[in-house]
């Protein structure tokens, strides 16, 4: 039995490279979601930071960004190291950054324990969460576990992948019971239907996931050498140079594009037999549209939720957030307008039905595409 893992030897890799398409004309490509300060003085990413400070130390902190935001990145954390913020060359999905994670760790400390988290979620109750972390960190550090935190579901999504998970394990032998449950893994499943998200939930047997991991360093490295041989390859070539950014950028630059473009989940979570499924007992949304961010805006009694000097009549459920820098901020008045989404910025204006959010998206890739408005991505 090992003992619990030593503060020291915790780590934490904040995954921060997406563009959150879905949250223009506020979010661009370089202030994307994670960046930005939507509900409150924070951006995702600092919340993100400090979430998970109580736990694991500033320098054992790493951000893996993209060359455009890694800037902005560091300007938003000056008390982590610079060497800390990891920009990849190229966009090469979950794996690869999981593996770029592995590298940078091991350099520090073959027996660390790495948590690989999102940059953009929104969790208000952060004590409940950094529970459920500790002691994620303390079973991971224990053995061969690879440990995903799932979230109950409290709707039938057809917006987030599922997680089938067993009954609940028994404590380790010889140590305190756990305030976390714990299940094995059974299955992960793609985004299901509304029907099959429908049974999922009555079920009790399936949880969101999250893309949430923790694993020690040991573990993460074999699952790749026996599934992602590749990527196990390219994580020890890394490993090699990841005490030095200058020329862990010179290798990054020379061998990323090569780098087959596959999720984590796919890669590995789904092959894996050695899965354990947290249950994350703590309010959670990863914000995916301007629908979901209406859930954290106070409605008024016409379920309007609105950031904006805002007056209406006989307008309902929509959501309006006024984004433009205070001097130019004027009054936002709707009449009749229903269960839509108004966005303003200095020099965009978005209105899209709320049904409609998720092909925001694709207004982006036809902007991209014009000659004259590719400058407002």
């Amino acid at each position: 039995m090992k003992a619990k893992t030593d503060i020291k030897d915790r780590f934490v890799i904040i995954m921060a490279g997406g563009r959150g398409e879905r949250f223009w004309p506020v979010s661009r490509e370089k202030t994307p979601k994670q960046l930005l300060k939507l509900l409150g003085d924070r951006s995702f990413l600092q919340d993100a930071v400090d979430r998970v400070l109580p736990l694991v130390p500033m320098q054992n902190i790493f951000i893996i960004t993209n060359e455009t935001q890694a800037a902005e990145v560091r300007k938003q954390l000056p008390k982590l190291p610079k060497e800390n913020v990891v920009a990849e060359p190229i966009g090469r999905d979950t794996c690869a950054a999981v593996t770029l994670g592995a590298a940078l760790v091991g350099a520090r400390s073959t027996t660390g324990v790495m948590a690989v988290l999102p940059a953009d979620h929104v969790i208000p109750e952060a004590k409940k969460f950094q529970q459920v972390l500790a002691d994620a960190f303390d079973l991971a550090g224990r053995g061969q576990a690879i440990v995903t935190i799932g979230i109950q579901p409290t709707e039938p999504n057809t917006g987030y992948g599922y997680i089938r998970v067993g009954e609940p394990l028994p404590p380790p032998t010889g140590g305190k019971a756990y305030k976390t449950v714990f299940h094995r893994a059974e299955q992960f499943v793609e985004k299901p239907n509304y029907d099959t998200a429908l049974g999922y939930l009555q079920s009790g047997h399936y949880r969101w996931n999250a893309g949430m991991f923790v694993w020690s360093f040991v573990t993460v490295t074999e699952g790749l050498q026996q599934h992602q041989p590749e990527m196990y390859e390219a994580c020890q070539r890394w490993f090699k140079v990841a005490g030095n950014a200058a020329k862990l950028a010179k290798v990054l630059a020379k061998e990323y594009p090569a780098i087959k473009k596959v999720s984590i989940d796919y890669a590995l979570m789904e092959k894996a037999h050695n899965v354990v499924c947290a249950d994350g007992a703590f309010e959670w949304d990863d914000l995916g549209s301007w629908t979901a961010l209406g859930r954290h805006i106070k409605a008024d009694a016409e379920g309007n939720c609105a950031v904006a000097d805002f007056i209406h009549v006989d307008a309902a459920r929509n959501i309006i957030y006024d984004a433009r820098s205070k001097a130019r901020r004027t009054p936002i008045a709707i009449v009749g307008l229903r269960d839509s989404i108004l966005v303003q910025t200095d020099d965009a204006v978005l209105l899209a039905h709320k049904s409609q959010a998720q092909k925001v998206k694709e207004l982006v890739k036809k902007l991209a595409e014009h000659v004259k408005l590719k400058r407002l991505v």
